[in-house]
């Protein structure tokens, strides 16, 4: 009796002094989805998502009122150089961030990354020049890096049953983002222009035409930094020591430093903890960060593609919309995604696994993608419908992707090195998204200069290199190049 006891109080103190050892008690007697945990993933990552694409659908405009291109079709270069400096900035710390987020906590890093939002997406909302645009978004960037730590939270605070749904959160509300947030920039850029009725050219809006969408976006980031003092810490604190829940009884009774069967470590004053293995040499882990970075580049030059696409005049191959018009292709797509990945991606995921949906997925892409060029031949009501079907469905398979390999980055590395593993991933994926839109913006300038080329004239050359790129990563997800853990 007296050793049961004292047990139990060595049980309780560990517990009591752990927050991640309280969201592991809770994991192990809770029955249905945690939708508390639920709604925090969904508005922490939606807020870090709508400020990097919410300028694209305006990106062209405010190139144009800068007055920097010396042509039209110089635009989208400079729109290119805009859209790739919050990457680069995020790409230079994600790492970092990691390891902060494995040192001291995931919801610092969150705290951090969304009071970056609020005051730095604000400040290039009033951007007067070409310079204070890309230092604002860079600045945003380099401060922003909650996402890696967010995708490490979800999978140590639902249980296993529900992992998938819980990254498919992450991925959903990512998705969701990135294209309300141009459905936002579509709909409250130029506000003076659309609504005159509300807002006048001599208004503090209308002087600052690009300002209310990163407004909006920035309250909703201020309301979410507010909740975010509410949300529960994951990572195990024990004095220094990572020993994790699981290990609990191992750590009481046991006097020796070995992994227990599910592969974590113990720590004892006997020995000191066994060497973490070098992420850098986890190949499941490495193979799925790479594929994540093709198809991550591809994703970001698509987005800024068809925005500027969207908005360029059909004598370029275009469609001459509007920003509005955009906006509400946006908003119809953002509404089939969400339906899509909170219904139906757990069940398919769980029928096919992550690597084959991912590659489905890729292998589908493709003949949407080809059908583009086609679509800015139809006009009116056809040229509506068909356009919104093709949003929909680019977006479901490029989220589904992204999902997966989520999926396969998170369970490839234990919990003690979950945040650095996802730093790395941010800081390779970053790169290469910076490189999409600027790759994105300077292929698509150079296409409308080819508009009677003999071989894929136009915008045609555009969505053959998308294609060509989305092939590539295709052929990654077989092995032996991708492996799962």
């Amino acid at each position: 009796m007296a050793e049961e006891y004292k047990e139990s109080l060595l049980k309780k103190k560990y517990y009591e002094n752990c927050p991640g050892c309280k969201v592991e008690q809770n994991k192990a007697v809770q029955r249905g989805i945690p939708f508390r945990e639920l709604i925090f993933t969904w508005v922490i990552v939606l807020c870090t998502a709508l400020p990097i694409s919410s300028l694209f659908p305006f990106l062209y405009f405010m190139i144009r009122d800068f007055n920097i291109a010396k042509t039209e079709e110089d635009i989208g270069y400079y729109a290119g150089y805009v859209g790739s400096s919050f990457m680069l900035g995020r790409a230079l710390t994600s790492v970092p961030w990691g390891m902060v987020a494995d040192r001291y906590g995931r919801k610092p890093v969150i705290i951090i990354g969304t009071v970056a939002v609020v005051i730095f997406n604000t400040l290039f909302g009033l951007s007067v020049n070409f310079w204070m645009a890309v230092t604002t978004r860079f600045l945003l960037g380099s401060l922003n890096g909650l996402l890696g730590p967010i995708k490490a939270y979800v999978t140590e605070i639902f249980r296993d049953e529900y992992q998938a749904l819980g990254v498919s959160t992450v991925s959903t509300a990512w998705g969701i983002g990135l294209i309300i947030g141009p459905a936002l920039g579509g709909f409250l850029a130029q506000p003076a222009e659309k609504y005159p009725n509300i807002f006048s050219k001599e208004s503090f809006f209308g002087r600052f035409p690009y300002f209310l969408p990163c407004l909006c976006i920035s309250v909703f980031a201020l309301a979410v930094t507010i909740a975010c003092i509410w949300l529960p810490e994951t990572l195990h604190k024990h004095g220094g020591n990572s020993i994790l829940p699981d290990d609990s009884d191992e750590a009481l009774e046991a006097g020796s430093c070995e992994p227990n069967e599910k592969g974590k470590t113990v720590e004892t004053e006997e020995s000191g903890p066994i060497p973490k293995k070098s992420l850098l040499r986890n190949w499941p882990l490495m193979s799925s960060i790479i594929v994540y970075c093709i198809f991550s580049l591809h994703d970001m030059a698509f987005r800024e593609i068809f925005s500027l696409w969207a908005v360029s005049p059909r004598k370029f191959g275009g469609l001459s919309y509007s920003t509005k018009d955009v906006g509400e292709v946006l908003s119809v797509t953002g509404f089939g995604l969400l339906v899509f990945q909170l219904s139906l991606y757990p069940y398919v995921e769980r029928l096919f696994g992550a690597i084959m949906v991912s590659r489905i997925s890729g292998v589908l892409s493709i003949p949407v993608l080809a059908s583009y060029p086609l679509i800015a031949t139809l006009s009116g009501l056809a040229l509506a419908l068909v356009l919104n079907c093709a949003s929909v469905i680019k977006n479901v398979l490029s989220v589904s992707i992204i999902t997966g390999l989520f999926l396969l980055q998170n369970r490839a590395v234990d919990q003690d090195q979950r945040g650095a593993a996802n730093g790395i991933a941010m800081t390779l994926m970053s790169l290469f998204k910076a490189a999409g839109p600027a790759g994105g913006g300077a292929i698509f300038s150079w296409a409308q200069k080819r508009q009677d080329a003999a071989f894929l004239p136009g915008d045609n050359m555009v969505f053959f290199v998308l294609n060509v790129i989305e092939a590539i990563g295709v052929l990654m997800t077989f092995k032996p190049f991708l492996i799962e853990r």
